[in-house]
């Protein structure tokens, strides 16, 4: 079974980045979530403070046959790397429990072809992720 994947790139400014990469592309900043007018309607939900709200910022092929890509604040933290894959293990919306379960089933698949685990993590919103490292140590996530 093949895996989409979405670029992320770390950067100073996601919001100006993005609208410059989806007008260089052609493609689209990333619309809120349905229900929100703006992304910060979004970020007023679910307890985002203001000095994080450009924090990350996507674009997205409006056709959809490209990859989303995502712009996220550099911390400067490790790994130093500007650009990563986020690997789209779940295509549809489930519980968070499954969610788990479905992601360390990946965590353990990629570990037997030689990937090593950094962490697990949880976003803003609640979103969660696992951190990993190819066989030369680039750093990639699962999603």
């Amino acid at each position: 079974m093949s895996h989409s994947v979405q670029i992320v790139i770390a950067c100073e400014d996601p919001r100006t980045l993005s609208r410059f990469w989806a007008e260089a592309l052609g493609y689209i900043v990333q619309p809120p979530p349905e229900g929100f007018e703006t992304w910060d309607e979004f970020a007023v939900s679910v307890g985002i403070p203001v000095e994080m709200r450009n924090d990350v910022s996507a674009v997205v092929d409006p056709e959809g046959s490209g990859p989303r890509i995502l712009f996220e604040r550099y911390d400067g933290g490790e790994p130093n790397q500007r650009l990563h894959f986020d690997v789209n293990v779940i295509d549809r919306p489930v519980a968070d429990e499954e969610r788990k379960a479905i992601l360390g089933q990946e965590r353990s698949r990629l570990e037997s072809i030689g990937a090593t685990f950094k962490r697990e993590a949880t976003g803003m919103a609640g979103e969660y992720w696992i951190e990993m490292f190819d066989p030369e140590g680039n750093w990639f996530c699962v999603q």
